[in-house]
């Protein structure tokens, strides 16, 4: 059986079942390869794209399941890539006991990527600028999609990734892996269902941005495709900095902390209040960007999002307010983050929801939650919708910031009421020949 007509078979077997079931599949004794692992044409062969410090948690965290095979590794500078490609290789010689295992390809070029027939879905940990191209090649070839936040670095990149999602029925993990953390699904239970009262406030608190200093260009690296590693973003001489963690704090690549962080806390704050996206938003703040070196992304910022009817939105960095998120109504508030909950008064802690009560999706592993909807063909518990409406305020709330005046946002829309300026930060051009 060649590899296209084994990863055929496998896909109508997960389609056909299920129609059947409504569980993730389970694969019989039989089926096991002689590792004790499910035998090839029932894994899910995967690809990762990005193999900075999160590229290399994704590549650690899927190859854990033994339902998965990492068949190639992908990054712009080839050591990065083969440096990823003798880990997964050392895995899985070690998991079989053979001792040697020649199986998973490392390339610097994402396209050698996504045109194999062989891989099923693929993992993206790129820089944001690449979020929405990676993503949406991917799809186009047939690839399920698990990619990091934030989900694009414009407004118009998101709603193409959402649109091709719906157009080509693929699933779509987005990394806000918060929702796959019990006390953040609580709090936002809590908060819809009527246990604080009514909502009026809910305050955002992330960390805020960095400086960087003056970095001068220098020669490109001999094992870096620079080309690739700037894809859609304007050209601009490599240096030093730019190309790792620093990425974050410079414009023409992610719009900072407010939003790569801020996407995090945001999307709880949405998925605990739905009536914040339900019609309009007025959008009001300020933020203080760097006056010199590398960065230009907000170092703080202290916005506040108003809708016509509903609780408002503080959104900020730690220099105003406590990290996490709080929503706050007239019978009691929860304050959430990473490990942490409180509630006021405490006994709200102890709440049983009842069978009435609004349950959201519920997952307690972002990883499993993806591949259980490889299998099911389910949306999973951080669909590309959610991942584009909190991306989305984030950059609005940026835009906001940077155009120093209050604005109007329409969801409906997706664009600002009235304001050709701040309507045309919404896209961004791109340097050829890359498109959406």
């Amino acid at each position: 059986m060649n590899t296209h007509t084994m990863r055929t078979t496998r896909r109508d077997f997960l389609k056909a079942a299920t129609a059947l079931v409504a569980f993730p599949t389970i694969i019989p004794a039989s089926a096991l390869g002689a590792d004790g692992r499910p035998a090839p044409s029932n894994r899910i062969h995967l690809a990762v794209i990005g193999l900075g410090s999160r590229g290399h948690d994704h590549l650690g965290g899927f190859m854990g399941f033994p339902e998965v095979q990492m068949l190639a590794v992908c990054d712009p500078q080839r050591k990065k890539a083969e440096a990823a490609q003798q880990r997964a290789e050392k895995h899985y010689a070690q998991a079989s006991a053979r001792g040697a295992y020649k199986g998973c390809a490392a390339s610097q070029d994402f396209r050698e990527i996504i045109t194999r027939p062989d891989i099923d879905a693929v993992s993206i940990a790129s820089p944001e600028n690449w979020h929405a191209i990676h993503s949406l090649h991917a799809m186009r070839a047939g690839k399920d999609v698990y990619c990091e936040k934030a989900l694009s670095l414009t407004v118009a990149e998101g709603r193409a990734v959402c649109d091709a999602v719906r157009r080509y029925a693929r699933v779509f993990q987005i990394g806000t892996q918060q929702r796959s953390e019990r006390g953040f699904r609580f709090a936002c239970e809590l908060a819809r269902n009527g246990y604080l009262g009514t909502v009026h406030t809910v305050q955002v608190s992330v960390p805020g941005g960095t400086k960087l200093p003056v970095a001068p260009p220098k020669p490109v690296p001999t094992d870096l495709d620079y080309e690739l590693w700037l894809g859609p973003a304007p050209w601009t001489p490599y240096n030093d900095l730019k190309c790792s963690f620093n990425w974050y704090f410079i414009a023409d690549y992610c719009a900072g902390w407010i939003e790569s962080w801020g996407v995090h806390h945001i999307d709880i704050a949405l998925w605990g209040q739905p009536a914040l996206m339900a019609s309009t938003l007025a959008v009001e703040g300020t933020a203080i960007f760097p006056t010199e070196g590398l960065a230009n992304t907000s170092l703080n910022w202290n916005v506040l999002c108003t809708p016509p009817k509903g609780p408002k939105l503080i959104f900020t960095d730690h220099k105003y307010q406590e990290h996490g998120v709080r929503f706050m109504g007239d019978k009691g508030r929860v304050h959430v983050t990473r490990g942490s909950i409180q509630t006021e008064p405490e006994e709200l802690l102890e709440v049983k929801l009842q069978p009435t009560d609004e349950r959201l999706h519920e997952s307690s592993n972002h990883l499993t939650n993806f591949l259980d909807c490889v299998k099911t063909r389910r949306d999973p518990v951080a669909p590309v919708e959610s991942g584009h409406a909190a991306t989305t305020l984030t950059l609005v709330a940026d835009i906001a910031t940077r155009l120093q005046r209050k604005l109007t946002w329409d969801w409906t829309t997706e664009r600002f009421v009235n304001d050709a300026a701040a309507n045309a930060m919404l896209s961004r051009a791109m340097r050829s020949p890359w498109t959406l």
